[in-house]
């Protein structure tokens, strides 16, 4: 999340807190507590909650969170107690109270791999070559596989699976493969005799291991 706000720029997966040509040093729980609040904004959240969130399974003394608001207020220059950053709701809890120009989330990055015979081979932008060729991006040394069978495009669209006029085909979820098509997280691409399982995910998200495997061959496809 990047939100702007008076002179400040807080951009919460960088952990970066700008003040016009400046960076502004938090301690990693006061710049924990000021990105919850600016996200939870404008609601006032409750001191339980903060605790919660912020020492999860711990306990800390109420004057542990009042010091990270201190804390706040003097990195912030919050001392207009009419229009405070860091509004205290008495009793309750506190509240992002400053003027948001607008916040954005950043698309999440994504990783792409196939998995084959218990292989895991990572997928690059641009095109992924499948094949007996060496230099190719997945090598299948298999009988049935052409030296240069398929290829799996990344780019701004996503991921896209092409067979390059393979004598055996390609196969896709099934389908044998005319043109281009979309893979998507957890597709199986079949290519000669050879099963691979495609995968994506965000960058930051655990995925569950999948071993690939081979199938039966396939008979050459008449053409």
């Amino acid at each position: 999340m990047i939100a702007r706000f008076g002179v400040f720029v807080l951009d919460s997966d960088q952990r970066r807190l700008v003040g016009g040509d400046r960076e502004i040093h938090l301690t990693p729980k006061a710049f924990d507590l000021l990105a919850l609040l600016v996200e939870e904004a404008p609601r006032v959240v409750r001191k339980s909650e903060l605790h919660e969130r912020l020492w999860p399974g711990t306990f800390v003394s109420d004057a542990t969170l009042v010091g990270l608001v201190k804390e706040l207020r003097r990195a912030l220059g919050d001392h207009d107690s009419k229009s405070p950053v860091i509004r205290t709701a008495h009793g309750v809890g506190y509240a992002f109270g400053g003027q948001l120009q607008g916040t954005t989330s950043r698309a999440p990055s994504v990783s792409r791999w196939v998995v084959v015979g218990g292989r895991r081979v990572p997928l690059t932008e641009g095109d992924n070559l499948i094949g007996r060729d060496p230099a190719s991006t997945v090598c299948l040394d298999a009988t049935g596989v052409s030296r240069r069978h398929a290829r799996i495009v990344i780019g701004e669209q996503g991921a896209l699976l092409e067979d390059l006029g393979s004598k055996n085909g390609t196969v896709l979820a099934d389908r044998s493969l005319t043109g281009t098509a979309s893979l998507h997280d957890g597709d199986h691409i079949q290519v000669g005799p050879i099963l691979l399982i495609f995968l994506a995910a965000a960058e930051g998200l655990s995925t569950e291991t999948v071993t690939g495997h081979l199938s039966q061959p396939r008979g050459p496809r008449k053409r």
